[in-house]
């Protein structure tokens, strides 16, 4: 299988890609050249940076923020600002601290728990990235988003989101019962729920866990959700991998393609660069007999970074179509 036909559409459904790795590999301009590409192929797209040090911005060299920017025809780009949703949602929970503490409520200590549970638990990044995701789930304005994730500990913490939140709205419902309408001072700290209403009903509890499960659903979808794991042919990147794939598998969440980046060819009148690859041979070997399971493809080694659409536009040519021009073997190291 072409490392292309991974993708597979849903009419009037958005698919989600996401994009994960060790911090360094090249996530970025895989899912940026990704995104591109997709562009070109008229898929309505929009890029998401989930990554707290944001790059978008730096690989596409296209100034973008917290609002979708259009990059080129068909594909806009959005860069999630967690201090932002950090400082909102710090304001909503100190607020609720200081009302509660006004009114002296009983079982203010137990409601005080729940809000300092909420205030750290969890990141602001992984909340602000899944509130995106939620609003993008049912609206379906997008043919694909393309998700640039953090390094792998922060993305694991977001894709388990829905887990996390099933849990606060058990709590809720506990509260709920001993509280009785108390419980409203936990409004406007839970994502998606709306902070202006008075009252936390039931009906709303329920229409949460009804968007969990709808997230849940989707993110474990082989044909709406995958995952495109970057790597580069040393251990700790490989082994890092593997690892995240096992903790993606407990969410049942799709990886079906793996890029090996950074790829060297065999200069033999360089012997650092024969040592390199015969090193690198030896770790794409392994690559290949542990992720026997996905689909393979390989990215070469280039002599300066990846950055700008022109050079994003031939990764992605090398990537998913498997040709390379003769600007990319001036940039790539003899090919």
């Amino acid at each position: 299988m072409a490392f292309k036909d991974l993708f597979k559409f849903k009419n009037g459904q958005t698919t989600f890609m996401f994009v994960g790795g060790k911090g360094g590999v090249g996530k970025t301009s895989v899912s940026c050249s990704t995104a591109l590409w997709l562009a070109k192929k008229g898929k309505n797209t929009l890029l998401v940076s989930t990554d707290p040090a944001h790059s978008l911005s730096d690989s596409l060299e296209v100034n973008i923020g917290a609002y979708p920017v259009e990059v080129t025809e068909n594909l806009h780009a959005i860069e999630i600002d967690p201090d932002m949703a950090m400082e909102q949602k710090q304001q909503q929970i100190n607020s609720q601290k200081a009302r509660a503490t006004a009114d002296k409520m009983a079982g203010l200590d137990f409601l005080g728990d729940q809000m300092d549970l909420a205030s750290s638990s969890p990141g602001a990044d992984e909340a602000a990235a899944f509130e995106v995701f939620m609003g993008l789930l049912t609206n379906n304005e997008y043919d694909i988003v393309v998700f640039d994730t953090a390094p792998t500990g922060h993305t694991l913490r977001l894709l388990s989101f829905p887990e996390v939140m099933d849990s606060w709205v058990g709590k809720l419902y506990k509260a709920k019962t001993k509280l009785g309408e108390a419980s409203s001072k936990l409004k406007g700290i839970i994502p998606f729920m709306d902070p202006n209403d008075d009252v936390a009903s039931t009906a709303e509890l329920e229409a949460t866990k009804r968007q969990i499960n709808e997230a849940k659903k989707v993110l474990s979808d082989p044909e709406r959700t995958t995952f495109k794991m970057v790597v580069i042919p040393e251990e700790m990147s490989i082994y890092e991998s593997e690892r995240a794939i096992e903790a993606l598998q407990k969410f049942d969440i799709t990886v079906d393609g793996i890029v090996v980046n950074q790829v060297m060819p065999d200069i033999t009148d360089c012997d650092f660069c024969h040592s390199r690859h015969t090193l690198q041979q030896k770790r794409l070997a392994l690559i290949n007999q542990k992720f026997k399971e996905q689909e393979v493809t390989q990215i070469p080694l280039f002599k300066d970074e990846v950055k700008g659409i022109d050079k994003l536009n031939n990764l992605a040519e090398i990537l998913y179509e498997g040709k390379i021009n003769d600007e990319v073997k001036r940039d790539a190291i003899q090919l």
